[in-house]
């Protein structure tokens, strides 16, 4: 059920949903978390807010949205309550600010807050270069930002390093569980040999592929070098080097990787690239700091850098010498 409210206020809309619980039956002491998304209001909020309700089923809770339209336009707050169907496991109110209003969201958002439950603020789109002093991030005890959706990823992944505090997080990282998982086991087989270096590919603005680096110096304390490549999207490799040979995890297609190590047979993996819903359900599970992420930012200033070499071009086979007339017509007599 989808209820629109133009031209309202947040009173309107509390008493909406007081109005809507005591009809319905819809209850909001069930819900674990207030979960409040900033995003610009267009094509792509839709998107966000579904990934919330998939998430909801996991962790039950109520999302606002705050969606900021037209700063040239005459001041007002437009909004919706959905129930049911339309908000999975959740309720949703989605706040369309107009005007003056668009850069107000903290105010329409604290009277609709439920008590006593944690605060997950999270920008789908682009985020503020310092999560924690945004007045919605000041709010939230976890701060999910996603540098891959930036008009500069890298860029933005470096900003949000020096203005790291503890609960702020990133989609970047989140995308990276599978691929550390596999490394690790990897090395858990023989032969049990020290990584001596670490070579990690991927295309040149992947902000994963920056994490992924940083984590692998941070950890296994030995040289990794940054390779950018425009062969494909997102980690294309992971080199380890080994004394008896390096352990391998290729995946050039997005969606199937390859892990080679001496001695080992080679294993095809399930390695796709994570949509946003998985992540989020991932993310909303832990709203302690996460101090690996923390670690893996503090490991970018320790990589090197380095571009792919493009493949060696095939030269041709050499033409066939033509037999001399005599003999050709020797041999065709």
């Amino acid at each position: 059920m989808i209820i629109d409210l133009p031209s309202t206020t947040t009173s309107q809309l509390n008493k909406k949903l007081v109005e809507i619980r005591e009809q319905g039956g819809q209850v909001a002491l069930g819900r674990v978390l207030t979960l409040v998304i900033v995003a610009d209001d267009d094509d792509k909020l839709e998107e966000a807010i579904e990934a919330a309700n998939e998430a909801s089923r996991e962790h039950p809770s109520r999302v606002i949205v705050v969606a900021k339209g037209a700063r040239t336009a005459a001041p007002r707050i437009d909004g919706q309550i959905r129930v049911g169907g339309d908000a999975g496991a959740s309720e949703v109110i989605v706040l369309r600010l107009y005007g003056p209003l668009a850069s107000q969201g903290q105010s329409a958002v604290v009277p609709l807050l439920l008590p006593d439950a944690p605060i997950v603020t999270w920008w789908p789109g682009t985020g503020p270069k310092a999560p924690a002093k945004d007045p919605l991030g000041e709010l939230a005890q976890r701060r999910i930002t996603d540098s891959a959706a930036e008009k500069a990823p890298i860029r933005a992944l470096t900003t949000r390093a020096k203005s790291y505090v503890e609960g702020d997080t990133d989609l970047a990282w989140t995308r990276l569980t599978r691929w550390r998982a596999q490394l690790v086991s990897a090395l858990d087989l023989p032969p049990y040999e020290k990584v001596t270096g670490a070579t990690v590919t991927g295309e040149a603005d992947s902000p994963s592929t920056e994490l992924l680096a940083g984590w692998l110096a941070e950890y296994l304390k030995v040289p990794v070098k940054r390779v950018k490549s425009s062969g494909a999207a997102g980690i294309i490799s992971v080199t380890l080097d080994r004394r008896s040979g390096p352990v391998e995890l290729h995946r050039p297609d997005g969606r199937v990787g390859m892990l080679t190590q001496p001695g080992q047979p080679a294993r095809r993996i399930a390695l796709q690239r994570r949509d946003n819903k998985d992540c989020l359900i991932e993310e909303l599970r832990r709203l302690d700091p996460d101090e690996v992420y923390e670690a893996s930012l503090n490991g970018l200033g320790k990589i090197s850098s380095g571009t792919a070499k493009p493949a060696p071009a095939k030269k041709a086979a050499p033409a066939a010498k033509k037999a001399p007339a005599a003999k050709t017509a020797k041999s065709a007599s």
